[in-house]
């Protein structure tokens, strides 16, 4: 039940990660990362890894995929002439099928330790977020709000002067 479960999320991350690159719409791409991010939160989730896929939904398939969506629809990219496609797309293919088969010879050719599962549980790593890095967290939170508010005052200004 699990190597299934593994191959489906396997599969959603892989074609999320295809249809960002395939994909000529900035938003249809953003849409296909959500898709591999929440897959890769998946795979947490089959190796016990229960904060990580938490902070992977929460940080990279919400916040980062929703800034990328406010940066696409703050940025006028209707004004920029049809970016072509990118004349290097063979050599591309060829580094990436290279790394394909290094890493699956290395995944075939490894064996790999039979080892439990262990980690510091779920409630020891949220009482450490709350009470340790409590201010940190604040401060990158500021950051970012402070970022989204200034292209949105960015973007504004750009309106008004047409």
């Amino acid at each position: 039940m699990s190597e299934a479960l593994f191959v489906l999320a396997a599969v959603l991350v892989l074609g999320g990660g295809l249809g960002v690159v395939a994909t000529r719409n900035v938003v249809h791409a953003a849409l296909f990362l959500l898709l591999s991010l929440v897959a890769v939160a998946g795979l947490y989730l089959l190796l016990f890894a229960e904060f990580l896929a938490l902070v992977q939904v929460l940080i990279y398939g919400g916040a980062i995929v929703i800034v990328l969506l406010f940066a696409i629809m703050l940025t006028r990219s209707r004004e920029y002439p049809r970016i072509s496609d990118n004349p290097q797309w063979p050599l591309a293919i060829v580094a990436a099928l290279s790394l394909f088969g290094v890493l699956a010879a290395a995944l075939l050719w490894t064996e790999l330790p039979q080892t439990e599962a262990q980690g510091p549980g779920l409630a020891r790593l949220g009482e450490s977020l709350f009470t340790t890095w409590a201010v940190p967290f604040e401060v990158a939170s500021l950051v970012l709000l402070v970022a989204l508010v200034g292209a949105i005052i960015i973007a504004s200004r750009g309106d008004e002067e047409q």
